[in-house]
């Protein structure tokens, strides 16, 4: 047992591996004695609760004696970790419930918290002197921690969470500035250290998620001489619970806060907080790479919106960690999230290099997906969305669906600009074509509904969409507004407008408040479809307080992820009751809410299209041809400034008309469902004699008038 001894005294892990002693006990130091319970535990060893024999206790007392002068608690201490180290954890467990930490306490801080001495005679018999009463502490709390421990592996996790938090209560009542980063013995250090990381968990594990948070800000906070890797893995641990504990904790006390510094307001905040700092860790070399932190930061900046963050994090991690391929794939998925898809598009083309993956189904498919929303795009979306089709023949039927959904999409945006009728109507059935291949593999998918509504709507069969729009309805439960705009546009080009405006209301009282912006639009449009222009002017006037308030609730600078089509700026709502006022002839707040919306967007061929109808209006020609052209040269593809332009000089004589049929014929190609652009076509070929051309075209602009929505179906 000389050897168990020398074990101990080292500080080692392990421990020593004699036994216990077994006398009375005796609170002053001498010959260690054990107190009468624990005689009587070691009287009865053949029963099975007391697992200590007493060839084990008498082997224990006689090196006790031996070589080592210990107290109550230390002796406890020392037979209880012995229990634990052979599995006897009830056994260890009714040794460890004699010891008095309180007791224990009292005795060690005067020694432990006095400083060192300065005069150099004394300084020897100082270190000496806190050697030993750190020794006798490390043991007692080392036997403190092993109890929690015990009554966790019991299922106890209350009891040993309250066991645990003692330690640390101690250590703190013992090194009241903290613990010194010299002069500590290792193995007080591991086990504060053991402690410090093991309470949170205990207290997760019994339910008491608060004591848990304050522990883990306790752990951090505090401070406990912790080395990297253990404060690490307590911040990872954290931000995890933060993340995906499903409950939603106070923010850090402003108390614990330098000045100035950044306070997280919630969960998500705090978690990022922790993430960052993780990785900076890396990068300074202090820590281990752990490829779960990029993804739970990953997951979290992506729950905000933050992509663009998540993108410059992902660009500092170091060549080698991910494949190229993997780390461009991942930006791009970033940037396309932050609405930069002309980046997003770059790193994509690099990844699909014939040198590198030009098979990745994945890269192809978000490709095709940002070329889907861009008309120059589309044909080169296409072409992706068709490789991703091909390499998905011998995949699942899922992804081979998501393909022909995107080359559906793809094929829709390339008709809109095609040179041709003829070309138009081929790109538009072969569109239909690819989405009705993808809801044969995947029937249940919202989103192809929708789509395939759209595009039914775009060439008005308007009998299917509006069987699509109540499809998508029911298959997302009403719970989406895009799906009620829809059926109200659908319904609103039947020229069922009190219907329209029923499904309107309908919506509004099944959306959140923030999400009421399209809807109130589009009531405010039925009103105007109508004749009930103060009603109309009432719904924009709610719709204006909406907007204002959101732009004070989240700011005026906002990401890209938040320009979506559940938004409505100020800038369109000036912009509608300007155009409103305008066909009222209230001249003077048309021009009011004019200048209110160029205030907020300086350079835009909306304002300066309807600066140039009030122009026109007043019967200022030449100033509405130069607002219409303004408007052009800021947007060369401004339908309504090439139509209004058209009109205009049509009216200065048949000179003109050659130009007027270009500026027409350009519109109608842009958009085929101009009604306004069919009928001044007509007028045109009317002057010119051709008769069957001019009827053709006002019959168009005729059935375009009686399937015309209060709104285009391309703002959906």
């Amino acid at each position: 047992m000389a050897a168990a001894a020398a074990e101990w005294d080292s500080g080692s892990e392990a421990g020593p591996t004699g036994d216990r002693p077994s006398a009375a006990a005796s609170p002053v130091k001498g010959n260690a004695a054990l107190p009468e319970e624990s005689d009587a535990g070691a009287s009865a060893s053949g029963s099975s609760e007391a697992k200590v024999d007493d060839g084990n206790i008498q082997e224990a007392e006689s090196s006790l004696r031996e070589g080592l002068s210990l107290n109550y608690e230390e002796a406890r201490a020392l037979l209880g970790r012995l229990e634990y180290q052979r599995g006897n954890v009830e056994a260890a467990l009714r040794v460890f419930d004699g010891i008095d930490l309180q007791a224990a306490i009292q005795r060690f801080q005067p020694s432990l918290s006095e400083k060192t001495l300065s005069k150099r005679s004394n300084k020897l018999r100082s270190d000496s002197s806190n050697s030993g009463s750190q020794h006798a502490a490390s043991l007692v709390l080392e036997a403190i921690y092993l109890k929690s421990m015990s009554l966790q592996k019991l299922g106890k996790a209350m009891e040993a969470a309250k066991q645990c938090k003692s330690v640390l209560d101690a250590v703190e009542s013992i090194f009241q500035c903290g613990i010194p980063g010299v002069m500590v013995e290792q193995k007080l250090q591991e086990t504060v250290s053991k402690s410090v990381e093991l309470l949170p968990e205990l207290w997760k594990q019994a339910g008491a998620y608060q004591e848990a948070l304050a522990s883990y800000r306790r752990a951090l906070l505090s401070q406990w001489n912790l080395d990297d890797e253990c404060c690490t893995r307590i911040q990872k641990r954290f931000a995890v619970f933060l993340l995906y504990g499903g409950v939603e904790v106070s923010p850090p006390s402003l108390g614990s806060q330098t000045e100035g510094s950044f306070v997280p307001r919630n969960n998500l905040e705090e978690a990022i907080l922790l993430l960052m700092i993780l990785l900076k860790k890396w990068f300074l070399g202090k820590t281990h790479w752990d490829s779960s932190v990029m993804e739970h930061l990953t997951f979290a900046l992506s729950l905000c919106g933050q992509t663009s963050v998540l993108a410059k994090h992902l660009e500092e991690v170091l060549p080698g960690i991910y494949p190229r391929t993997e780390r461009w794939y991942s930006l791009a998925l970033c940037y396309f999230a932050a609405s930069h898809n002309e980046v997003a598009l770059n790193l994509l083309k690099k990844s699909l290099n014939k040198n590198e993956s030009p098979n990745d189904i994945m890269a192809l498919l978000l490709a095709a997906k940002i070329c889907s929303s861009s008309y120059p795009l589309a044909s080169e979306g296409v072409d992706y969305a068709r490789r991703a089709v091909k390499d998905a023949e011998s995949s699942d039927g899922h992804l081979k669906s998501v393909a022909l959904h995107v080359l559906g999409s793809c094929l829709a945006k390339k008709s809109r600009v095609a040179s041709s009728d003829h070309q138009r109507s081929l790109l538009q059935t072969e569109a239909l074509k690819s989405l009705n291949e993808a809801i044969s593999l995947d029937r249940r998918n919202p989103e192809l509904i929708f789509d395939m509504g759209i595009e039914y709507a775009e060439q008005r069969n308007l009998h299917a969409a509006l069987k699509c729009a109540k499809e998508f309805i029911d298959a997302t439960g009403g719970s989406v507004s895009k799906g009620w705009r829809l059926l109200s546009l659908v319904l609103s080009a039947q020229q069922r407008y009190s219907e329209a405006e029923v499904v309107t209301d309908a919506a509004l009282d099944e959306t959140a408040k923030w999400e009421q912006g399209p809807l109130l639009r589009i009531r405010a449009k039925l009103k105007i479809a109508q004749s009930l222009p103060m009603e109309a002017v009432e719904a924009y006037r709610t719709l204006l307080a909406l907007v204002q308030a959101q732009r004070k609730a989240y700011g005026s600078i906002k990401n890209g992820a938040e320009e979506d089509e559940d938004k409505v700026s100020e800038f369109e709502v000036w912009q509608g009751l300007a155009n409103l006022y305008s066909s009222l002839s209230y001249w003077r707040d048309a021009e009011i809410c004019l200048q209110k919306a160029k205030a907020l967007k300086t350079y835009s061929a909306t304002t300066d299209h309807a600066e140039g109808n009030l122009h026109e209006v007043r019967e200022k020609i030449q100033d509405a041809l130069a607002a219409y052209f303004n408007a052009l040269s800021m947007e060369v593809e401004h339908v309504p400034s090439k139509v209004s332009i058209g009109a205009l000089l049509a009216k200065k004589g048949p000179k003109y008309l050659p130009v007027v049929r270009c500026f027409l014929s350009d519109a109608l190609r842009l958009e085929p469902t101009n009604r306004m652009a069919w009928f001044y076509l007509g007028k045109v070929h009317k002057h010119d004699g051709r008769l069957a051309d001019a009827a053709d075209c006002f019959q168009a602009a005729s059935m375009l008038e009686d399937s015309d929505p209060v709104e285009s179906f391309r703002s959906l």
